[in-house]
């Protein structure tokens, strides 16, 4: 699963996708379309509990969860209609599963915005309406092929055309595809569209250092909050890109006590990190023994065979049981024989739905 990073130029995406990859292989400079191919990192979820499962097992491997990233080049208004690098960006957004939108909320006559002022909100608007333009111009496209389908008869494409000709006028009043409200038949034909504002979006608030431990109070952060709040029921999280990106070369326990000394708790990073896996629909569940103990990503939802499949098909294919506690309950009471004993462990069949942090051990026919 993929997150792309999106934003207008020199808004620290770049930036922002170095400290989340630990890296530098996204080039950072102060002039737009520094990035023109997109960057890909893969990325550790940050976890808490790997540390406590790794002392009930007894184990020095640890394997976490893992997303992927894609900075993608800036965009900029017109790039519906291939302004700038629009084309491009259009493309590349197409193939990630949600957006990371970068919204610039910090003040520095240094860096150039290339809109000529720190506006927020309009930035957000600007982008949002490519992507609408854009779906705009693919949803009367899919009409008209649509329509002479519904007409001979075909149940489907009537389907299709039903919602196609919902969206049209709901793109048309500017509103993206993700907060049209959809029955359980849309919500299965609407993925086939492939709209890019039909993606999940999570807002990076990137604030200058000195508003880091007050983030909230940040005026711009606060037009932000209230904006995405009733314009795209979407979540932000506030970061300082270039607080983050010096932490790179920081050694875990120094770039707490860095960040500490700052005021702050937490790395922006990580709650960013937390945020995308989130928005990308995914949820972890831990398998834990002497050799290692592992985050394995699922999907939301996802029955007690399709997680089996993860760690291998042959699970999935031969599946009978799986033996499952939950964290909380293996946390508290220590070891997995007091789970036992407690009835905290129990046995789930092929209908079983997975539950976030569900620690499992699989039975399987060979």
């Amino acid at each position: 699963m993929k997150a792309g990073i999106v934003g207008l130029p020199n808004v620290g995406k770049s930036t922002l996708f170095n400290a989340l990859t630990r890296s530098r292989k996204a080039e950072a400079a102060n002039y737009p379309f520094c990035t023109i191919d997109p960057n890909v990192g893969v990325v550790t979820v940050p976890d808490d509990r790997l540390a406590v499962l790794q002392g009930i097992a007894k184990t020095n491997v640890v394997i976490p969860a893992a997303i992927e990233f894609v900075d993608i080049a800036g965009l900029v208004a017109g790039a519906s209609k291939g302004e700038g690098l629009g084309n491009q960006f259009l493309a590349n957004i197409r193939e990630v599963d949600a957006i990371v939108h970068v919204v610039r909320c910090f003040v520095d006559d240094d860096v150039i915005h290339n809109m000529g002022s720190v506006d927020p909100v309009r930035d957000i608007e600007v982008i949002t309406t490519e992507l609408i333009l854009a779906d705009y111009d693919n949803v009367t496209k899919r009409m008209e092929k649509t329509t002479k389908k519904a007409r001979g008869g075909d149940k489907e494409a009537k389907a299709e055309l039903d919602l196609l000709e919902r969206l049209v006028p709901h793109l048309n009043e500017g509103k993206p595809a993700n907060v049209l409200e959809l029955d359980e038949v849309e919500e299965k034909i609407l993925p086939h569209f492939q709209l890019l504002s039909a993606k999940p979006v999570l807002f990076a608030c990137n604030v200058a250092e000195d508003d880091l431990t007050d983030a909230e109070a940040n005026e711009n952060v606060q037009k932000v909050a209230e904006y995405v709040r009733t314009h795209h029921d979407a979540a932000y999280v506030p970061i300082s890109a270039k607080i983050e990106y010096e932490l790179i070369d920081l050694e875990p326990a120094e770039a707490k006590e860095f960040l500490q000394d700052l005021g702050v708790d937490d790395s922006g990073v990580s709650s960013l990190i937390r945020g995308s896996y989130e928005l990308l629909g995914l949820q972890t569940y831990f398998t834990a023994g002497e050799k290692e103990v592992r985050a394995w990503t699922i999907k939301r939802g996802w029955k007690a065979p399709q997680a089996a499949g993860v760690i291998h098909t042959d699970f999935e294919h031969g599946f009978i049981k799986a033996e499952i506690v939950s964290y909380d309950d293996l946390s508290s009471l220590g070891s997995v024989a007091s789970a036992r004993e407690a009835g905290k462990y129990r046995l789930e069949g092929k209908e079983y739905v997975f539950q976030e942090g569900d620690v499992a051990l699989f039975r399987f026919a060979n």
